[in-house]
């Protein structure tokens, strides 16, 4: 782990806020390096030696009024730094503070709201309410019906008499609502308020990172071996290319080729790292050994299985050719750690196992080296621009371990897969052409089991049908569809159908996640 005590620090308490995360999105655009940790974990002896410069309480399903309800510990009040409670947060700063929270009663708000002003100003409103009031997002069923003594109200909704509050003699700030969501526009200025009051001078940048990172990586490596499984993914090709830096020729990459790759991409990736960044890479090519365990395989999780199993045993046979290494890298991201932390169940030391490599440091009994996890994805995307690394390649849609597999339902085939990658390059060819790729979160064609008849010419075809997905999104976990015009569907179909030997229907999949998923299985 990268060494970040150089760095101011700003502490977020978790008390189980679904959207935790996104606050401290919001702090590090703005070059503030903060850390979440759940509530439980945070003892004076964690206060101590994590040494914030200024202190969030989040949001969180619970009630203060419940018997042990979440709490942090009481020295967050005596550090002498800026401590904002949120929603939650603001209920039990009040509570421990000497104020009063009661249950719902007819209080309680959820979705947007409009905050009014009080007369007194507040530096922690500067650029506020220029229009007389602000929207904001509420999520809440207990109240605070009396504030603590030393506190004064600054803003005012219709269900929360107390929205926003202080006590500007110690720098205690507390909002009912909810500033990092999107729903509430003017939040990230209330946030970068909140970082100026609170003295930061945001210093956390990539540039500074890279270099702590590469210094981090040699006092942990030393002069082993270290294995390196690179997808082609942004992440773990970002990861490879600052361990290589940092390092050289004690990498080596293992790309493990099943088959189920676009066009051309693995020989972009051979391309880019073996010649262009000159790094030690083994192509495993075992396109025939995934394709023929897949033969005759419809079902979409005996799929994954069979695709997870072999790719261990693939990466294993291949990294066991390297003589003395020590040490895998991973991309594991600050989001994964987060979610590796059981916010009822305390601390774990288990990344989830999706970006654990199918457990492969267990199996081979391998140190890990992980540089990226203390960011976020577009912290990661920051870096491999400070890296050098194409803003073409950085800047790609995610795509899926699985790879095609999981966008040809039903059985798989090797002419299926043809046709599939085809249109797909015909699909993100034309996005490109029209200037849309990057307001597209992640699009790609689907090859779907079922032919249907059409006429080409004078002759009847029976050929496949496609659909085509492309989805907007902050973070994947929720997602709407594109909103294409018919002008560039219709273009599209045509190219398709024109371009592609073995479609003659195109389809385009409007259904949003929730209910649907964004891959089709």
């Amino acid at each position: 782990m990268t060494d970040i005590s150089s760095h101011e620090r700003l502490l977020i308490i978790d008390f189980g806020s679904q959207v935790t995360q996104l606050i401290a999105r919001r702090l590090r655009e703005l070059s503030v390096y903060c850390e979440i940790h759940p509530y439980q974990n945070v003892t004076s002896e964690f206060l101590i030696g994590f040494a914030p410069k200024a202190v969030i309480l989040s949001g969180g399903p619970a009630s203060v009024m419940t018997e042990g309800s979440p709490r942090p510990p009481k020295e967050v009040f005596n550090l002498g730094v800026p401590v904002l409670g949120i929603c939650y947060g603001q209920q039990v700063m009040m509570h421990m503070l000497g104020g009063k929270v009661e249950r719902g009663h007819g209080t309680a708000e959820f979705g947007r709201a409009y905050v009014t002003p009080e007369d007194a100003k507040l530096p922690l409103l500067d650029g506020w309410f220029d229009g007389g009031k602000e929207q904001v997002w509420m999520s809440h069923g207990d109240h605070v019906s009396a504030i603590a003594p030393g506190f004064e109200v600054y803003g005012t909704s219709p269900n929360a008499p107390f929205a926003i509050t202080a006590d500007t003699e110690r720098n205690f700030y507390a909002v009912q609502f909810h500033p990092e969501v999107h729903h509430t526009p003017n939040g990230a200025k209330l946030y970068e308020n909140f970082i100026k009051l609170a003295g930061f001078s945001g210093d956390w940048t990539m540039g500074a990172y890279r270099e702590q990172a590469i210094e981090a990586i040699r006092k942990q490596v030393g002069d082993k071996q270290v294995i390196c499984g690179l997808s082609g993914g942004v992440d773990s090709s970002v990861a490879a290319v600052l361990i290589h830096e940092a390092i050289g020729d004690q990498l080596t990459c293992v790309f493990v080729d099943h088959g189920l790759l676009r066009k051309g991409e693995a020989e972009e990736v051979v391309t880019m790292f073996r010649d262009h960044y000159n790094m030690k890479l083994i192509h495993a090519d075992e396109q025939e050994l995934f394709l023929g365990a897949l033969d005759g395989q419809a079902d979409p999780e005996t799929k994954r299985k069979i695709i997870g199993g072999l790719f261990i045993d693939v990466f294993q046979k291949y990294a066991n050719e390297i003589d003395g290494a020590e040490y895998l890298a991973q991309g594991t991201l600050y989001p994964d750690v987060i979610e590796s932390v059981s916010f009822s169940g305390g601390p774990s030391v288990t990344i989830k196992s999706h970006h654990n490599v199918g457990g492969l440091p267990e199996k081979m009994g391998l140190k890990l080296v992980e540089p990226l996890r203390e960011l976020f994805k577009d912290e990661v995307r920051a870096l491999g621009t400070e890296l050098g690394l194409p803003k073409s390649f950085i800047g790609r849609h995610p795509f899926p371990g699985p790879g095609l597999a999981i966008r040809c339902p039903g059985e798989i085939t090797r002419a299926k897969l043809d046709i599939l990658r085809e249109a797909d390059a015909v699909y993100i060819d034309q996005i490109r052409k029209h200037g849309l790729y990057d307001e597209i979160w992640q699009a790609f064609v689907a090859i779907l089991p079922v032919r249907t008849v059409g006429v080409m010419g004078d002759g009847r075809t029976y050929d496949y049908a496609c659909a085509l997905r492309a989805v907007t999104s902050v973070d994947g976990m929720t997602a709407d569809y594109y909103p294409f015009s018919h002008e560039f569907l219709g273009e599209t179909a045509t190219r398709i159908i024109n371009e592609v030997e073995g479609i003659n229907r195109v389809t385009y999949d409007i259904t949003s996640k929730p209910p649907g998923t964004i891959e089709w299985e």
